[in-house]
């Protein structure tokens, strides 16, 4: 592939940054190596000296005085190299993606740590997108994506999805507008990219079915997009076997994939992952050398340490204990919803996520009745609008999270909600 034609010219135009290849450098190097070189402050004035933590089921994490030296110092743009091989590893078991034995001129697959998948995410975007471009996405979709995209000043094109996520009909129409030959003319405003939430999308639930995927991966090689692959509900979903991602249909290195812990590890940690194409993997690590540098280091070796005991069994051993609460959760909403909702409402079961997507019969818009009446009957949602990419049209849809309340708060939110629904029609 040739990524070039999908690089904008502020990407193009950044360089290594020679003091982070220096750390990079000085890292990697034998304890007889004298650097005066670096502007690295002297871990032996940090105030830390040491740290323990305490994990469930029994086991310690331990940072003795050389490893908290090493976890409050700069570190490598793309990651700690322990935490990149684990990760590796890790996608390899769970994707297995073609791309794994490719050359990097073929789309080689590589990975970088970012704070969170919301960084990764923006820096994707920043790599990718110019003034004027057209962009695919399935709406509603992350309110977090559209406020990255809105400033880049893009036109948002949007493909219809339903709780089966996004239609590929809908997206072959769109894209029917151009030739396939299109992509190879660099003054065509043929669609880039492909942005879609595969799994337990936020804020509607839906997960998109195997054959849905196979379908957009083959139109997306048609066209030459780019498929932005946003995952972070993927170790969230409630039925065995997973769905296979994208990124282990990718042939050509056309996939970039985003990762998190948020849901599973924690959320404050920051800890998510870009897997994709090594060409603009690296890309991404320059975005990343001008702005925030590095993901922190003491979070990265808190949680490689943590991931090293458990070892990938393990791990997915936690992972289906996350899996077995919010199950759990979304079947105490679910009875909530029959109890008070039915004939008010009209929703879908998530199979994976944290999140109801209710529709209100007979209200118009629920933004005055969620941002208002429901705040004074104290009971919190989110209004459908939000996600939508023209946030001022009306949206007769509301968002409801079962992830960190109670079933008996599910319940009673449920409720005050039914009765605000009776009040309004």
């Amino acid at each position: 592939m040739n990524y070039s034609r999908y690089i904008n010219a502020v990407s193009a135009a950044r360089r290594i940054s020679p003091i982070r290849a220096l750390t990079e450098l000085q890292q990697r190097s034998p304890p007889t190596m004298i650097s005066l070189a670096g502007g690295m402050p002297n871990p032996n004035m940090f105030p830390f000296e040491t740290a323990s933590f305490t994990i469930k089921g029994g086991i310690s994490i331990t940072f003795g005085h050389e490893t908290m030296k090493r976890a409050l110092q700069y570190s490598p743009s793309p990651g700690i190299p322990e935490l990149i091989s684990w990760m590796n590893d890790l996608q390899k078991r769970l994707h297995n993606p073609p791309t794994m034995s490719y050359s990097p001129e073929q789309g080689q697959m590589d990975l970088c740590v970012t704070n969170g998948s919301q960084e990764g995410l923006s820096k994707v975007f920043e790599m990718l997108i110019s003034p004027g471009d057209n962009i695919l996405l399935d709406c509603p979709t992350y309110a977090g994506t559209l406020a990255a995209l809105h400033p880049l000043g893009c036109k948002i094109l949007t493909v219809s999805s339903d709780q089966h996520g996004i239609i590929p009909q809908s997206l072959s129409d769109i894209l029917s507008r151009w030739k396939p030959v299109d992509a190879k003319n660099p003054d065509s405003n043929i669609p880039k990219l492909l942005y879609t939430i595969p799994n337990g999308g936020n804020p509607t639930g839906a997960s998109i079915t195997t054959e849905r995927k196979k379908e957009v991966y083959q139109i997306a090689r048609k066209y030459d997009l780019l498929i932005i692959e946003d995952d972070p509900y993927y170790f969230l979903q409630f039925e065995k076997p997973w769905a296979p991602s994208f990124l282990s249909m990718d042939v050509d290195g056309r996939v970039i994939r985003m990762d998190s812990f948020s849901k599973i590890l924690s959320s404050g940690l920051r800890i998510g992952f870009v897997t994709g194409p090594k060409q603009l993997i690296n890309r991404v690590v320059l975005h990343i050398q001008a702005s925030t540098m590095h993901t922190s280091t003491f979070t990265q070796l808190m949680v490689v340490q943590l991931l090293q005991q458990w070892g990938q069994s393990g791990f997915l051993q936690h992972v289906d204990r996350v899996v077995e609460f919010y199950s759990k959760q979304r079947d105490a909403m679910q009875l909530s919803a029959e109890r008070w909702l039915k004939g008010l409402v009209d929703w879908n079961i998530p199979s994976a996520g944290m999140f109801y997507w209710l529709k209100l019969k007979g209200i118009h818009d629920t933004h005055q009745l969620i941002s208002e009446k429901a705040v004074q009957k104290e009971v919190l949602f989110v209004p459908g609008s939000v996600f939508m990419v023209d946030s001022s049209a009306p949206c007769a849809y509301v968002r409801a999270a079962f992830s960190i309340s109670t079933p008996e708060e599910i319940d009673q939110g449920l409720q005050r909600l039914s009765a605000l629904i009776k009040e309004s029609v």
